[in-house]
């Protein structure tokens, strides 16, 4: 489905493009999906739009059999991208769990703001991206999923997602489709 239009207070979540991520292999570029989000994250900034980022700081509790999960991240694991242009009215969450809602202040932070649409971007699509999507649909948020914005590891989990997963919780479009609208807005 293409995105109708934006909400009156939509607010852009990016989705742990952090340095401890970002050098990891994924199925598309990860300096297009950083810089699709970056455009977006300016855009919203110019509007007076939430912008939040969101970075993983560690592993949810609980049995630790997976050594993913065991190990300790280094010390600049959780830093956001430099490209990103982190400012100071932008939203930092930081979560340890796969979706940016559970266990943080997301949903009350945008509630307080008004925000009745999410636009999401970030990686990876078929764990933190659709985890965040998932639980913003439960919530009750209108969800963009910005498919040039966010990508994987695993090329059969991303089309998952993309194709079968994000038509049942949102709509999905590019990052120009979201510009555009942001500039009829």
């Amino acid at each position: 489905m293409a995105i109708t239009p934006l909400d009156q207070t939509p607010a852009l979540i990016v989705v742990d493009l952090q340095k401890g991520i970002a050098g990891l292999p994924s199925i598309h570029p990860i300096e297009q999906v950083v810089g699709n989000s970056a455009r977006l994250a300016a855009a919203f900034r110019e509007r007076e739009l939430p912008v939040v980022l969101v970075n993983v700081t560690g592993g949810a509790p609980g049995r630790t059999e997976n050594p993913a999960r065991s190990r300790s991240f280094p010390a600049d694991f959780a830093e956001l991208l430099p490209e990103l242009d982190r400012q100071p009215t932008d939203v930092l969450i930081s979560k340890q769990r796969w979706g940016a809602f559970t266990g943080t202040a997301l949903h009350d932070t945008l509630q307080e703001l008004g925000v009745t649409q999410v636009v999401l971007t970030g990686v990876a699509t078929h764990i933190g991206v659709e985890s965040t999507a998932r639980s913003a649909a439960e919530l009750g948020y209108n969800v963009v999923l910005v498919t040039d914005a966010m990508t994987a590891n695993d090329a059969d989990a991303h089309v998952n997602s993309v194709e079968r997963i994000f038509p049942r919780l949102g709509e999905r479009g590019t990052t120009q489709d979201v510009l555009d609208l942001l500039q009829k807005a």
